[in-house]
């Protein structure tokens, strides 16, 4: 069984920085994909940036020069480090890991929410 936890959220003012986490526990070695999610009120989740099995990443083109994902093998851990902030970056942002079991089986987090003030 996976637990995501993420962290890293809050308040920041338009041009800011946050780095966000997302700590895993259990084993996510045999995962296909993993990446940061963001919900706005009333929509549905949307992909802001995946790291895929062979190291390549996606970023959205809204994220593009502006986030960057990364992951930590020995701490099992990724990050989403944004740069830049815009008020239109508000949401709650979730991590996702896909493992591939013969499947594959999604976890998420729990969610951390990001407010960008203008």
């Amino acid at each position: 069984q996976v637990q995501l936890v993420e962290s890293g959220g809050g308040l920041v003012q338009a041009g800011g920085s946050l780095t966000l986490s997302c700590a895993a526990s259990g084993s996510v070695s045999g995962f296909s994909a993993m990446g940061w999610y963001r919900q706005f009120p009333g929509k549905q989740r949307e992909l802001v940036a995946r790291i895929n099995r062979d190291s390549s990443t996606n970023l959205v083109d809204s994220a593009q020069g502006r986030f960057t994902i990364s992951r930590d093998n020995a701490k099992n851990t990724m990050y989403l480090q944004m740069k830049s902030l815009k008020p239109e970056d508000t949401g709650v942002y979730y991590c996702r890991v896909d493992l591939a079991l013969g499947f594959i089986r999604t976890y998420w987090g729990q969610g951390t929410q990001v407010t960008v003030s203008s």
